[in-house]
C-alpha cells in the first residue's frame, strides 16, 4: 500500500478490514490516535462494515470503491455498552451516513465489444453503438481483408437485444462479441431528483419493495 498507492505508513499498519465478505473493494481503516478499547469494539465495526458494504444505503446492493477512516471514537465507560447490540447499529447508521455526505455515484459494468464488419457497414456500427451509450475506444482494418475490428465499451444494462439491433443496422454484416471489463459511473447525481442516476435509484427500490426515496441524513445521524 505504501510502495504502490502512496498511503501513510501508519494508516497502512492499522488496516482493519475489507468488504463485502472480507475481500470486497472497500476498506476500513483505522485512524484513530490515543483512543482505548479499539480492540474491544473491532469486531462489531467490521460487522456493521461488512452490512453496510453488502447493502448500501441507496439500493441496498453492494458497495465498491469507498474507504472509511475510523478518525475519533468516544466510548461508554462501561464494557456492557460496549456490546454488539449497541455498536453494531451505531456503526451501521455512522457508515451510511459517511456515504451520503460524500457525494455518492452509481456504478455500472461495462462490456468490452469487439465488432467486425466489413468498411461499408461500419456507418451502422457508430448507429448502433450511439444509440446504447457505447464508447468506441479503438478501430483498426484487418490485414489483407476488407473487414474492421472495432472496440467499444458498452453499458451491460444497453447490451439486451443488441446483436440484433446491430445487425438491423448493418444489414447482417456485423458480428459482436463481448466480456465484461469493467465498472464505470452513472452520469448524474442519484440524490438528485429527476437525474438519470436517480431514476435507476428509485427503479431498484421499487422493485426491491424499499421505501419510495433514498433514506436522507437525519435518519442516520439522529439516533446516533
Amino acid at each position: 500500500m505504501l510502495e504502490e498507492y502512496g498511503w501513510d505508513k501508519n494508516d497502512a499498519a492499522k488496516i482493519w478490514c475489507f468488504g463485502p465478505n472480507n475481500n470486497g473493494a472497500n476498506i476500513l481503516v483505522d485512524c484513530t490516535k490515543g483512543v482505548s478499547y479499539m480492540n474491544e469494539i473491532k469486531d462489531s465495526l467490521d460487522s456493521a462494515f461488512q452490512w453496510v458494504t453488502s447493502e448500501a444505503v441507496m439500493t441496498e446492493e453492494n458497495l465498491r470503491s469507498c474507504k472509511f477512516n475510523i478518525l475519533d471514537v468516544t466510548l461508554h465507560a462501561d464494557a456492557i455498552h460496549r456490546g454488539g447490540g449497541q455498536l453494531i447499529p451505531a456503526g451501521r447508521r455512522n457508515f451510511h451516513a459517511c456515504c451520503l455526505t460524500a457525494k455518492p455515484r452509481l456504478q455500472e459494468p461495462f462490456f468490452l465489444a469487439e465488432i467486425t464488419a466489413p468498411a461499408d457497414a461500419m456507418g451502422g456500427v457508430y448507429n448502433a453503438l450511439n444509440t446504447r451509450r457505447g464508447e468506441v475506444i479503438e478501430e483498426e482494418q484487418v490485414a489483407g481483408t476488407p473487414l474492421h475490428v472495432l472496440k467499444a465499451y458498452l453499458p451491460v444494462a444497453e447490451s439486451f437485444g443488441f446483436t440484433a439491433h446491430l445487425r438491423s443496422c448493418t444489414a447482417g454484416q456485423a458480428f459482436p462479441q463481448c466480456v465484461f471489463d469493467h465498472w464505470g459511473p452513472v452520469s448524474g447525481d442519484p440524490l438528485e431528483v429527476g437525474s438519470k442516476a436517480s431514476d435507476i435509484v428509485a427503479g431498484i427500490r421499487a422493485r426491491k419493495g424499499l421505501k419510495e426515496g433514498i433514506p436522507s441524513l437525519d435518519n442516520f445521524t439522529d439516533k446516533l
